[in-house]
């Protein structure tokens, strides 16, 4: 988990700044805020009124970064787990264009977990999320959730279906991969990107995409979790109406 503090004006200043050389490269595509889309037919909105309230699940409340309160719970129904955070990019895994050695200065070529060929994963092609490491703030372990778990993250209007990628320090949370942050028109730079709060994760108990590197797996299988996810919070609503007094 790294801070991530991607400033206006230090984009703006790439942007503008004149070219030394004639016919210089414009800026790189992952220096520039991306342009988001939408993916799957369940709503954000939807998403994000079912995860308000919050029955906690973890023993005690993570950072979002080294320094920051300890005033994240995970929280958790019986079809998921979920926490609300900031974001701080992953570039982790097999290197590649955008994520390496020399884009990241914290670079690993590893990820907790693998894929079906037995290689590391791809953070910048593969959208993913990062749990933190087991401990006494929670053991994600014993909430279903195990590498390949799908997970809806949301962001503002967006949703972005990931898997469980890596794995993070065990007292930080709120880290997803370099296609993660892209899909939601978050800014995906290791070194500037992320943002500072506002993203909801959202892990689907029991669940897999098999295998972990098919991301249209991970994209049918959340939006049918997903929408079980939200109709759960609609059959409690109505339990409530037909209890005395509701309408």
């Amino acid at each position: 988990m790294r801070v991530q503090a991607f400033t206006l004006a230090a984009a703006s200043a790439a942007l503008l700044a004149p070219a030394t050389l004639a016919g210089a490269a414009a800026p790189a595509r992952h220096l520039m805020a991306p342009v988001a889309h939408r993916e799957g037919t369940v709503r954000a909105a939807d998403l994000l009124a079912r995860a308000r309230d919050c029955p906690r699940v973890s023993r005690g409340d993570y950072r979002s970064d080294e320094g920051k309160p300890a005033d994240i719970p995970v929280c958790g129904t019986r079809e998921a787990v979920y926490w609300t955070a900031d974001m701080d990019i992953d570039c982790d895994g097999r290197p590649g264009r955008l994520c390496n050695d020399r884009t990241d200065p914290h670079f690993s070529s590893a990820t907790a977990h693998t894929q079906s060929d037995g290689r590391y994963l791809s953070a910048e092609e593969l959208p993913y999320i990062v749990v933190p490491t087991p401990s006494d703030i929670w053991d994600y372990r014993d909430h279903g959730v195990r590498g390949g778990s799908v997970a809806a993250v949301v962001h503002a209007d967006r949703v972005q279906y990931a898997v469980v990628g890596d794995t993070g320090p065990s007292h930080i949370i709120g880290e997803a991969s370099y296609a993660t942050a892209e899909g939601l028109g978050i800014p995906p730079d290791p070194r500037r990107g992320g943002t500072d709060s506002g993203v909801t994760y959202i892990v689907f108990r029991d669940s897999q995409a098999s295998p972990i590197e098919s991301h249209a797996a991970a994209v049918a299988e959340g939006e049918r979790l997903a929408r079980e996810f939200v109709e759960g919070s609609e059959r409690a609503s109505g339990r409530r109406d037909r209890t005395p007094g509701g309408r």
